[in-house]
């Protein structure tokens, strides 16, 4: 079995984390490879959640799934601790695991598209200046939002900065698209929970900067009269799933509730 790693970069933790879990898959008789050389089976992440979005771009790219170590502070998108290695090697191994289809999103820029695992951020460059973004939503005008930004996450993304924006918590299991406003200056500035199925046209209405990024991948800046065309991704990724632990017990033991 092939496994390829995406290490959190920095950390010397991670790093010797990450030698450890090397020398425990050979030791299991698996093998690591590079995966920008070689097909994996499997992407194993070390690191948080940044990391996790990072590895998740190569489970796309060879379409196999991904399990994420959690040295981060939240790590919501990763399954394992660190004291779990040898556990973890022996189940990978043996394919005593579940797999979960977590839905993706898709933003398309001037013929270029990229998928990610969590949002589409559509935002000002400027810190002072408010933009304007004309929303569509299956090709009828919803509404313009004069706004420090946009988000539209999926469930797994609702985590993240839709959360920050006031966005719900979705549990990764449902398939929707949640469009949350940042800092809208408006009457309106409530997060919808739209259908998997949703198609969105988002717009630039206004002569100021607006850049797009898709799971932290910059795909450049939209000038005015642009647009960036969001919708279900064509293929959902595929974790790897060792504990059958409810949403809402996820929820306690990130935020350290009662």
């Amino acid at each position: 079995m092939k496994f390829s790693l995406e290490v959190r970069r920095g950390p010397e933790n991670a790093r010797a984390f990450a030698s450890a879990l090397g020398e425990a898959i050979s030791a299991a008789g698996g093998e690591v490879v590079d995966s920008r050389q070689g097909a994996p089976d499997v992407i194993l992440a070390v690191g948080g959640d940044g990391t996790m979005l990072a590895a998740t771009q190569q489970a796309l790219a060879h379409d196999v799934p991904i399990l994420g170590f959690n040295l981060g502070t939240m790590g919501f998108l990763a399954e394992a601790e660190t004291e779990e290695l040898d556990k973890v090697v022996e189940r990978l191994m043996s394919g005593d695991y579940e797999l979960a289809e977590r839905m993706t999103v898709a933003a398309t820029v001037d013929g270029v598209t990229a998928t990610g695992v969590n949002d589409v951020v559509v935002e000002k460059v400027d810190s002072q200046r408010l933009i304007h973004l004309d929303v569509a939503v299956d090709g009828a005008h919803f509404l313009t939002y004069r706004a420090d930004g946009l988000v539209v996450a999926t469930p797994t993304g609702s985590t993240g900065y839709s959360f920050s924006a006031r966005g719900p918590l979705v549990d990764p299991v449902l398939n929707a698209i949640i469009l949350a406003p940042v800092a809208a200056h408006s009457l309106f500035d409530r997060t919808l929970v739209l259908p998997p199925t949703t198609r969105l046209s988002i717009t630039v209405r206004r002569d100021r900067p607006v850049k797009v990024t898709v799971d932290k991948i910059d795909m450049g800046h939209l000038a005015t009269g642009k647009t960036v065309e969001i919708q279900r991704g064509a293929r959902p990724a595929r974790f790897i799933k060792l504990h059958k632990r409810p949403f809402t017990r996820i929820l306690t033991e990130k935020f350290g509730l009662s």
